[in-house]
């Protein structure tokens, strides 16, 4: 089984509560094509894998599906709502039986996985006729405050995992899924300073470093929303594909 990347693990569990806060959700447009590409309906068990604090798990809650959230970093399971059932788990290994799940759901985490023995282990607690959708919310660079977000945190990126990395790969390679269908919508997240500084502190690589750094790099970031909220304009990417029998 993979190992947590360390930038995950350490980041995650000091900035949980600031990944709830300060995350955006997800376009309405984004989840109904979701869940219509996934053919959900209540009562369907989800498997909403990486869930983080649930940002994914909380609309997939409101659709009426069974969620279980499965979740490695225990300060972000404790951020989750009670009424999905949390376990401690990994893409690589989760521990849930065969063919549990009509759906997996992965939000902004598919490129911290071990693709392909990710896809495996999605692939089994499918069932047959299941779908796995993948989701990220993209900062829209053009965007000024984007741009002056970039330039603050890019110098402590160094090698950590993005969704700009070669997490398709394994889907090119496997034969356990299908091809992967692609929609994009537009998105929109107003902020105030406590908002943004909250943002840039859930940023696994801010949160992981020193707490002085960390302490500026945050100040900095509330600074970019000092005269009043900003909006942050979003991408947001839907991939979707079918199990293979």
């Amino acid at each position: 089984m993979k190992r947590l990347h360390p930038a995950a693990e350490q980041g995650f569990a000091r900035a949980a509560g600031e990944y709830r806060r300060g995350r955006p959700g997800y376009p309405a447009e984004a989840i109904e094509h979701l869940a219509e590409r996934l053919r959900l309906r209540p009562g369907q068990t989800v498997v909403d894998l990486a869930a983080g604090t649930g940002a994914l798990t909380r609309p997939l809650l409101d659709l009426g599906c069974e969620v279980i959230a499965v979740e490695p970093v225990a300060e972000m399971r404790a951020e989750l709502p009670a009424e999905a059932r949390a376990v401690d788990g990994t893409a690589e290994r989760m521990p849930l039986p065969d063919g549990v799940a009509d759906a997996v759901t992965v939000a902004q985490a598919f490129h911290w996985f071990d693709g392909d023995a990710a896809l495996a282990e999605i692939q089994r607690v499918l069932r047959p006729d299941g779908g796995l959708a993948l989701i990220w919310n993209k900062r829209v660079l053009e965007d000024p405050v984007n741009q002056a977000v970039e330039e603050l945190v890019a110098p402590y990126r160094a090698s950590t995992p993005t969704h700009r990395g070669g997490w398709r790969g394994a889907f090119e390679r496997t034969t356990l899924f299908g091809p992967l269908e692609q929609r994009t919508f537009t998105y929109e997240h107003v902020q105030d300073a406590d908002g943004l500084g909250d943002r840039v502190a859930s940023i696994s690589f801010i949160a992981s470093l020193p707490p002085h750094e960390h302490e500026r790099v945050v100040a900095a970031a509330r600074e970019l929303a000092a005269d009043g909220p900003v909006t942050i304009p979003y991408r947001t990417e839907v991939f979707v594909c079918d199990r293979r029998a």
